[in-house]
Formats: C-alpha cells, structure tokens, sequence
C-alpha cells in the first residue's frame, strides 16, 4: 500500500480548445457536388414561392395551395440542411443524431 500502487491519477489531462471558425462555417459535409445542389434547390425552391405569391386570382385554388405548401416546405428544409451541414451543429448533434 506505501508503494502508491492503490492510488492513480484521478483526473484526465486537460483538453487542448477546439480552434473556432469563424461563424462556425465548414464545407467539409457537402463535398463535391452537393453543396451546389443545395444551393440551387433553395434558391429554385424560393423562387417558386416567389412565383406563387404573384398569383392574385384563380378559379380552382387547392392545386395552388398544395404546390405553395410543397415550394415553402422544400427551401425550409434545404435552408435547415445547409444550416445544418455547413456549421458547427452537425458536429454539435453528432453524426448518428443527423441522419437519423
């Protein structure tokens, strides 16, 4: 018991700190030809928003519905995808979380 054989370090040497981008922007996620897809399915997808607001009147109304519900739903979710993939929050959440 005097040899100090009983007793070991308790604690865990101290972490270096994670070096911070700038607004936590990182490509790393959408390599290649994906981060220009998103990119063009967001801006298609507003501009099809867009395109629907200008409609002032029509006849039969529920087609018009569903495709603003459908345009609206698309650039909200490629806006939260490239959130998502191109900051710190898909390291944050972890990988696993992600593409569940």
């Amino acid at each position: 018991m005097e040899n100090g054989a009983v007793y070991n370090e308790t604690t865990e040497p101290e972490a270096k700190p994670r070096s911070r981008r700038p607004f936590g922007c990182t490509l790393r996620h959408l390599p290649g030809w994906r981060l220009p897809a998103k990119a063009v399915q967001a801006i298609f997808s507003f501009v099809a928003v867009t395109c629907e607001e200008i409609v002032e009147d029509c006849s039969s109304c529920g087609g018009l519905y569903f495709f603003e519900f459908a345009s609206c739903s698309a650039f909200l979710l490629s806006l939260l995808i490239l959130c998502v993939y191109c900051t710190d929050v898909y390291e944050t959440l972890g990988e696993e979380k992600v593409e569940k």
